[in-house]
């Protein structure tokens, strides 16, 4: 499976929080051959078993990679312009001048808009424009658009997936389709090589909105270890070196009181293992990640977290390494297949 097409039809679908529809279509189609079973949750979350050669009853290994992603809402219509709200962490400050595709009775290309800088007191020209003076343009009479378009009908980011220089990839919802591509090309290798437990690979929905998915997905699932894998901070001009990592030099390894510490020197000794460059993160407290709510599923889930580099995040231009999405994919793999069939983390006294 070739990375950046995978990358581009992943970032390119829609699949708001709460409104995953097209994007776990589009999963349940690319992971469909690459697992032995394929189901949903009651949330909607994608769950995909692969199964393991040891001995019966298998222990499960859980990879959760969210799928979803933010957007706009539609809150008022007001003489054919449409006000708007987020779905999840948008960034307001980045949205003038953005083009969007409005879901309403049906699709309709927009663009967001603001008053021009002459007519806006000076006062108010170096602050981020409120939510309530942004508006969608779709170019339509008002009697047109109140036929077509309702309160509360979903808005989602209308970009194309651009190939940049030095093996960089730059689209909306790399943040987390980026991992979504890892966990796929994880199952793609995993049935090229022997593992003993079972994988659980499980798309997760409404990440952005409060770990829901994982939250429930956890519970069906009811893992014996597992791993989530998300995005990090890129660095980037701006953003703390203590608090970004480079793209293009590996994965990140989560390290805190959100991870096994085994699972974490897990995760150490198999990326040393196959040369694959990586980055430990240091995470305090939470992780804001679906390692977060996977941690204290049921019992309690020995848990660990990967992540990609990506700058820009919540922007419609979030840019990844397309190495790091390759590196991810073969960590996870090679963590998969490493597990003994008898191999339990435990907590040392």
């Amino acid at each position: 499976m070739e990375t950046i097409p995978l990358l581009r039809e992943l970032s390119e679908t829609s699949g708001l929080a709460g409104l995953e529809a097209p994007i776990r279509a589009l999963v349940r189609r690319l992971w469909g051959p690459l697992v032995d079973e394929l189901r949903e949750d009651g949330l909607g979350s994608v769950i995909g078993l692969k199964r393991g050669s040891g001995p019966e009853p298998r222990p499960r290994l859980m990879l959760a990679v969210h799928m979803d992603e933010i957007g706009l809402r539609v809150m008022e219509i007001e003489k054919g312009f449409l006000r708007i709200t987020r779905i999840g962490g948008a960034d307001r400050r980045v949205l003038p001048g953005t083009q969007v595709v409005v879901h309403g009775r049906r699709d309709l290309p927009g663009v967001v808009g603001m008053r021009p800088p002459h007519v806006v007191p000076r006062e108010q020209r170096k602050k981020p424009v409120p939510w309530e003076e942004l508006f969608v343009d779709v170019g339509l009479p008002e009697e047109e658009v109140r036929k077509l378009v309702r309160v509360g009908d979903p808005i989602t980011f209308d970009r194309k997936l651009v190939e940049l220089k030095n093996g960089l990839v730059t689209g909306k919802a790399l943040d987390n389709r980026a991992s979504v591509a890892a966990a796929t090309l994880a199952l793609e290798q995993l049935g090229r090589i022997d593992h003993a437990w079972d994988v659980v690979a499980v798309a997760t929905v409404q990440e952005e909105v409060g770990l829901y998915g994982a939250a429930t997905s956890a519970y069906s699932v009811a893992p014996d270890l597992a791993l989530a894998v998300d995005v990090t901070f890129g660095q980037q001009p701006g953003v703390p070196a203590d608090q970004s990592f480079p793209l293009g030099e590996g994965p990140t390894i989560s390290l805190g009181p959100n991870f096994h510490p085994q699972v974490v020197e897990r995760l150490k000794a198999t990326a040393e293992a196959q040369e694959i460059p990586y980055r430990i993160e240091p995470t305090p407290g939470r992780s804001g990640t679906d390692a977060w709510a996977i941690q204290v599923a049921r019992e309690g889930v020995p848990t660990g977290l990967v992540s990609i580099p990506v700058r820009y995040m919540h922007q419609p231009v979030e840019t990844v390494a397309v190495k790091d999405v390759e590196r991810a994919a073969r960590l996870l793999a090679s963590f998969a297949a490493g597990l003994e069939p008898d191999f339990q983390p435990r907590w040392e006294d």
